[in-house]
């Protein structure tokens, strides 16, 4: 089977040549707005199913979608548009446990699984001058919760309880088992 991943997300190519899988990539562009009375839960497997479903399937492919959501007491944090959001969310997650979802779907010809994973991510106190400065890295305008585990917003979180690689973008153990379901090698030796 070859598998396509519907991202651009360059996370989730790195993520996915870390378990040398072989693939390629045809970005999708859906609407990403929240479903009045929406759970964050159907929330993102909604959005993961709906991006591999915009990739078109053919011959022997299957399609990898997946989603990555911040979320606090119950609420869905997007990604921030503007500098003030940015600091907003971060003062709101500062010295607190926040949850993060990410799901992802496969879907092939005759197949669709989809698997949701949820890490909780507790930050430090951050302070407003924190806040300001890492808005001028760059890093949190395009990341959900308005910071990236993997980069320099790292130095806010206090401790994990779950799947690094969720938060980072694409939850690697259970993304290997889809795709020993659906018939996608990893650790292909030309890929590691």
């Amino acid at each position: 089977m070859k598998l396509v991943l519907a991202s651009a997300s360059p996370r989730r190519k790195e993520l996915l040549k870390q378990i040398g899988v072989q693939f390629s990539v045809r970005p999708v562009d859906i609407c990403e707005d929240v479903i009045a009375g929406e759970t964050p839960l159907a929330y993102v497997s909604r959005l993961a199913e709906e991006k591999a479903r915009a990739c078109s399937i053919k011959g022997d492919e299957v399609v990898l979608g997946s989603d990555t959501t911040v979320v606090l007491d119950g609420r869905i944090i997007g990604k921030p548009m503007c500098k003030a959001r940015s600091i907003e969310i971060l003062k709101a997650l500062s010295g607190k446990t926040h949850q993060v979802l990410t799901a992802v779907a496969l879907i092939g010809k005759e197949q669709t699984n989809v698997v949701v994973v949820e890490t909780d991510v507790t930050f430090r106190d951050i302070s407003l001058q924190e806040c300001e400065s890492y808005w001028l890295t760059g890093e949190p305008i395009d990341k959900a919760g308005s910071y990236g585990i993997q980069g320099l917003g790292a130095v806010f979180v206090d401790k994990i309880e779950g799947s690094y690689s969720s938060v980072v973008g694409l939850p690697l153990s259970q993304t290997a088992e889809l795709l020993k379901v659906a018939g996608v090698d990893i650790w292909q030796l030309d890929n590691i």
